[in-house]
Parts: structure tokens; sequence; C-alpha cells
């Protein structure tokens, strides 16, 4: 294989590489912001046996799925959807709709809006009928599909719902999730180094005084008493035709940190895929502005890039 090539593969294989962790970091991510664990949890506590079940027909559950689930040993509760429940667990909408394997969009089409519900907002007594029976109905018809019912299995359809879920909202936010692994990177880092207070999320204060703050403009700045020491812009997108327009953005960022502080470090990090020959002018061009830059992929996959950034950043 000639060099060219192999340079070629392992340029692939980093920027697959970012791709992977962001997307891996992001699901998991998903998994805590929507409270999948912490709902599930909920509702496994919840006394079944003193809810009323008597009319199935009314909330859209079946007899052979009924029979199924309580002969296997599982709690009706865990199955299908009590409107009590959905009225005193906040995002429990969430869990059965998952256990249905079915989509938000899908629920708004038929006019059962559940997106603020998921958020927190508790539904009103017909809301709750309504989708309860709706996703019963659903859940009746999964059931009576399956010879033998098992817990492990009705996790596995909440999982591919979830993980369905998850992929949607990847694909709107691939750029900014690059820039957040960067920042994830950062954090452990600091954690390593030693960390005496995080007054708020995107703040963290060092042992040794300094503070790191994650923004937007620049995304990452290290200073100390307000004095910016380091300044880092991260640019996650991938299309080379916005490249020389992210770049813009991204030096001008950079420009007014020095402006601050003409000692302040700067430096950008960028996607592979998007360092064209423009890009590559533009960055000699900003050297006032831009002391060291480096591709996302070389940062996250690069242990020697990696040590060297984080000796230019004083970590």
């Amino acid at each position: 294989m000639s060099r060219k090539r192999r340079s070629h593969s392992h340029s692939q294989e980093q920027s697959w590489l970012a791709d992977q962790l962001a997307k891996s970091t992001f699901f998991h991510g998903r998994l805590h912001a929507w409270g999948l664990l912490e709902i599930a949890q909920q509702i496994e506590q919840v006394r079944g046996d003193q809810l009323d079940w008597d009319r199935l027909d009314q909330l859209g559950i079946s007899r052979g799925a009924w029979n199924k689930v309580v002969h296997s040993g599982i709690k009706p509760v865990l199955v299908f959807a009590h409107p009590e429940v959905l009225q005193n667990i906040a995002r429990a909408v969430s869990y059965y709709r998952m256990l249905a394997m079915v989509s938000q969009k899908s629920m708004a089409r038929i006019g059962l809006l559940v997106n603020d519900l998921e958020g927190g907002k508790l539904p009103t007594s017909q809301q709750a009928i309504d989708i309860a029976r709706h996703l019963n109905a659903i859940i009746s018809k999964l059931i009576e599909a399956d010879d033998i019912i098992a817990m492990r299995e009705l996790d596995l359809w909440r999982g591919m719902a979830a993980g369905t879920q998850a992929q949607g909202s990847w694909q709107n936010a691939k750029g900014v999730e690059v820039e957040t692994l960067v920042k994830e990177f950062v954090r452990q880092r600091a954690q390593s180094i030693g960390i005496t207070n995080t007054p708020a999320p995107n703040r963290i204060v060092l042992r040794d005084g300094r503070e790191i703050i994650f923004g937007d403009d620049p995304d990452i700045v290290i200073s100390r008493n307000e004095k910016p020491l380091v300044a880092i812009e991260v640019k996650g997108g991938i299309d080379p035709a916005g490249a020389l327009e992210r770049l813009g953005a991204a030096i001008k960022s950079l420009q007014r940190v020095k402006e601050s502080n003409h000692t302040c470090v700067t430096i950008l990090l960028l996607r592979q895929s998007s360092v064209t020959e423009g890009v590559r002018r533009d960055i000699k061009r900003s050297h006032a502005a831009v002391d060291y830059w480096y591709t996302i992929e070389d940062f996250i996959s690069d242990e020697a890039v990696q040590g060297t950034l984080w000796q230019q950043m004083g970590f």
C-alpha cells in the first residue's frame, strides 16, 4: 500500500473515531437527560395492586395481553399505562411510549401531544386517559404477538425506541456534539489536575486558581483573575462548503481575546474533512490571531498531539 493511501486510510479512521466517540457520548447523555432510568425506577416502586384495573377495555388493554403479563409474573404497571401513574410521575408518558415503540411525532399526528409531558409537565385527566388507552392498545398487540413475554424483552423495546429518538436528535447535533466531546476531554484533564470548585455547570476552578469557562465565543477559556490565558475555538462542522465561513467566525473570536490580552495563547481545532487548501491559507494569514491549530481527529486519537496541546494549555 502506498504511503499516500495509508495516510488517507489513517485519516478516515481518525475521522470515524471522532464521530463514534461523539455519538456514543451524545447517546449516553440522552439516557440521563431524558431521565429514562429514574422514571423506570419510580414506576417500579408503584403499588400497582392499589390501582383500579377493573375496566381493562376502557384502558385499551386486551384480556389476552393482561393474562399473559400476569402469568409471566410481571407487574402490570410495568407494562400497561395507567392514567393515575401518568398524572403522578413526571415524564412517565415517555416510559410507556417507548415501550409501545412509537415516536413523539407519530403521537402528535393523531392529536396526542406528548413533548411537553415528557419534558416534565403532568397531563390532565383526559390527556392521561387518552394516552394510556392508545399506548395500551399497541402494547397489547405486541404482547399478544409473542408466545412468551419477559421483562428483559420489554426493556429492549424501550431501548430500541430510545435509540431511534436519540438518532434523530443526533442528526441535528453532529457538529455541536463533536465540540461537546472536546470539552469533555478538557473536563477530564481538569479532574486529573485537581479541581477545587465548580461554581456553575460551565465553570471549573483549578487548584492553582485558574478558571476554565466553557462557552460559545470562544468555546473554552482558561483565565486567572478574569484575565484570559488560553482561548480555544472548536469547529465541529464537516461540510467543506461552509468551512471558510466557520473559520472566519473562529478567527474573529480568537482575535477579540488577543485584543484583551496579547499574550493569551489561542488554539483552533477543526474537523479534518473541513481543512481545505483555502482554510490552510486563511489560517496562515491569521497567524496574529491563531497561535496553534490542530484537527479534532488528531487531538482525540493522537497522544502526542494531545500531550502537546495540554502543555500549550498549561495542563
